[in-house]
């Protein structure tokens, strides 16, 4: 058997990505506000928290709340089981759509985040994006209960299935429609097969992402059955590096399909096309944004991301020991 490597080349996939990084003049005032509520709360034990700590105005507060929201949904999951998981994926759907519903006394506190989350969302964003926002919240939600039953049973899917189920079980297409929470784009448009080619290209950008700089993680807490490089050395027999080269090339070819998509999108009008360039920008940012914060949060690469942003270079961490 081969050994297990020191270290693993993580490849700069986003080098060439047109978007580049970019701050909300606001966040440092709002995210003073978001955190105060967030920890008002206590979702997550003072060792988690402390891992996240080393990490318009109105949508902004939105955007960190809802952050926050996927960050306990996700930390609660994944030491649950898959019955455990169905149990706080039910809170939290009902909460999202009852956001006046006065919570049951012990329940989960994630209720009563979702529903406070929930209640500010629908004050703040708009009509078209409301609907949108709840119908994929609770598919996002629905699929990270099946990721804690894939977990349970140790199961992994084929790329092209791994793919499909992490557009839902990231997150990533809730904060897609959150690009426009202050536009209205009508269905026609939103829902245009150009524009969701754009959306799933996107998502799969950030899964891709994602996956890499996760991987370390996971697989040292033996939770990497839905991690793409997992997936990958199973369906091609691959090592650890080779998978990394594999996820970096279909990375590239993502890139191209999006900026080619550019100029597939159709015109719906002079007023139409400017919001829908907005659009297409936020998506383009959000690429750019969830492989910063992978890098300067704690979460993935310990108090390492800065230095592994420049080396590349990821120390393998050993596998902990299950009990």
């Amino acid at each position: 058997m081969e050994a297990r490597p020191k270290m693993i080349y993580l490849p700069d996939t986003m080098a060439n990505w047109p978007w580049p990084r970019a701050i909300n003049p606001h966040f440092e005032a709002v995210k003073i506000e978001a955190d105060a509520w967030w920890r008002s709360f206590k979702p997550l034990d003072p060792r988690t928290l402390d891992a996240f700590d080393k990490c318009a105005t109105e949508h902004l507060r939105v955007g960190c709340e809802v952050m926050n929201m996927q960050l306990v949904v996700d930390e609660t999951t994944d030491i649950s089981t898959g019955a455990g998981a169905n149990g706080v994926v039910d809170i939290v759907i009902d909460a999202l759509h009852n956001p006046h519903k006065i919570r049951p006394e012990g329940e989960h506190i994630i209720g009563e985040m979702m529903r406070q989350c929930s209640a500010r969302a629908m004050q703040t964003i708009n009509i078209t994006c409301q609907r949108r926002f709840v119908d994929i919240f609770t598919t996002y939600v629905r699929a990270v209960a099946v990721e804690a039953a894939d977990r349970e049973q140790r199961h992994c899917r084929s790329i092209d299935d791994h793919f499909k189920h992490r557009r839902e079980s990231s997150g990533i297409m809730v904060w897609f429609v959150l690009c426009g929470m202050d536009m209205d784009l009508p269905d026609e448009v939103f829902y245009h097969p150009a524009i969701m080619d754009m959306f799933e290209c996107a998502a799969d950008l950030i899964t891709v992402d994602n996956d890499m700089i996760s991987y370390n993680r996971e697989q040292a807490t033996g939770i990497d059955y839905n991690t793409l490089i997992t997936v990958v050395m199973l369906e091609f027999g691959f090592d650890i590096g080779s998978a990394m080269g594999w996820a970096a090339a279909y990375h590239t070819k993502l890139e191209k399909r999006f900026t080619d998509g550019l100029a597939k999108i159709p015109s719906w009008g002079p007023s139409t096309d400017i919001v829908v360039k907005k659009y297409i920008d936020g998506l383009g940012n959000w690429v750019r944004a969830s492989d910063c914060w992978s890098f300067d949060i704690q979460r993935y690469l310990g108090t390492m991301g800065a230095e592994i942003q420049q080396s590349r270079l990821v120390p393998l961490l050993p596998k902990k020991s299950q009990s």
